[in-house]
């Protein structure tokens, strides 16, 4: 992360949900409400996910809250929106969901020199096994971290 980008939000839920094998950074077609409401980070990414239909790339069910001081043209709250990729990206993307079975989700959205960007995770299901496994192995680097912290004093 440079000094130029800025997070808005981070999908935690995603990293709990998914293995994350790769990362793409995709922009997004948005409405004049909806940029507003994405920078107070008014935007919910519980359900969503994305997809590549017809050699573009979707996002379906975020929720970005109508704007506060927006009026009768505020925006549609579950609409899709369009991501911006290249072409050999979007390629890639359709390759890794059609023939890996892989799922695209966003993990982060972020400021890059005045832009909102959306980080697009390729990633694989964890199994509840799995995810027993991540909560045991940081609650251990948590505790181990505490020791070592009161250790030192």
């Amino acid at each position: 992360m440079s000094a130029l980008e800025k997070d808005i939000i981070n999908n935690r839920q995603a990293y709990h949900e998914y293995f994350i094998e790769d990362k793409y950074e995709a922009g997004i077609v948005l409405q004049g409400t909806e940029v507003k409401s994405v920078m107070t980070g008014r935007i919910q990414l519980k359900d969503s996910y994305v997809s590549v239909k017809d050699n573009e790339v979707w996002l379906f069910n975020a929720h970005i809250s109508p704007y506060t001081h927006g009026n009768r043209n505020n925006h549609e709250p579950l609409r899709t929106r369009k991501l911006l990729l290249h072409r050999r990206e979007i390629e890639r993307l359709e390759k890794e969901t059609s023939i890996k079975g892989m799922t695209l989700v966003i993990t982060r959205i972020y400021w890059k020199n005045g832009r909102i960007k959306f980080e697009i995770g390729v990633a694989k299901g964890k199994k509840l096994f799995d995810k027993r496994e991540t909560l045991k192995s940081k609650t251990i680097e948590r505790e181990t971290r505490a020791q070592l912290k009161e250790s030192h004093r």
